[in-house]
Order: structure tokens, then sequence, then C-alpha cells
């Protein structure tokens, strides 16, 4: 069972600006309402620990593997709920520089797994709404910056 979700927002800043917001994990505490911490080296191959807070549901910590760091480009990882198989995450941040000054950012998420099912409600509202808010607030910061 798959389910994929996705979200995206057109920011007023370059790359190199939302990429470094992004990047600052020291910071998210401060503004990200979603993504609470990341803490590790985040160099491919590595696994970094994480806690994501959804609203209106339980927060978890989990170590995900980085599967792709290519600055100003996309950072992604892949994390599983207690062993590989039963509910994993591909969670991707993806950014475009539109040439206009502007850049689309893309917070993406494919679920695989025999959990997911049990998940999908929750992944629709809640997930898709904390990416949604982390959007919105990291436009908010790059734009003000």
């Amino acid at each position: 069972m798959t389910k994929e979700i996705t979200s995206s927002i057109i920011i007023n800043a370059s790359p190199d600006k939302v990429w470094a917001i992004l990047t600052n994990f020291n910071n998210y505490p401060n503004w990200n309402p979603f993504i609470k911490s990341i803490t590790g080296n985040a160099a491919v191959g590595n696994k970094i620990k994480a806690r994501i807070e959804p609203p209106n549901v339980k927060g978890m910590n989990f170590t995900p593997k980085v599967l792709a760091y290519d600055k100003n480009n996309e950072f992604r990882w892949l994390g599983h709920l207690l062993f590989p198989g039963l509910f994993d995450g591909e969670h991707q941040f993806k950014l475009i520089e539109n040439q206009n000054g502007t850049t689309t950012f893309i917070q993406s998420e494919k679920f695989k797994g025999i959990l997911v099912p049990l998940f999908k409600k929750m992944l629709e509202i809640n997930t898709l709404d904390g990416f949604n808010q982390m959007n919105a607030k990291l436009k908010e910061l790059a734009e003000k910056e």
C-alpha cells in the first residue's frame, strides 16, 4: 500500500536564501511548526534524528537515512516506523529556481508499507496541514530577511 502527499509554495526569495533557512536545523525550534528538530550530519548515507509534530496528533521521533543533500536543490530522507516495510516514509524538500527571483518550494512524502491504510486519514489531514504550515512559515522567514 502506498500514499503520497505534496504541498508547494512560491517564495519571493532565491534558492540560496531558502536553502540556508531550511538547512539551519538549530533554528527549527524557533520557527518550524511541523519539524521541531533535526540533529546530526545531513550528508548522503548518514542517519539523522528528527522530531515531527503534525497538528492535532501525537509527535514522533525517528532516525531517517539521508538519501539526497544537494545544495539549493534537494534534501531527501527515508524513515521507518519500527522496521522497514511496516510504515516507511520518503520525505523530500525540493527547491526550483523560477528565474524571476522566486523559488518554488515543494515538500512531499511517499509512504509505503502495510500500516499505510491505518494512517491514511491522518496523512491526508494532519500531516498535510503540517506541510502547509511549515511551508508558510518558511516563506514568511525567507521573505522578511
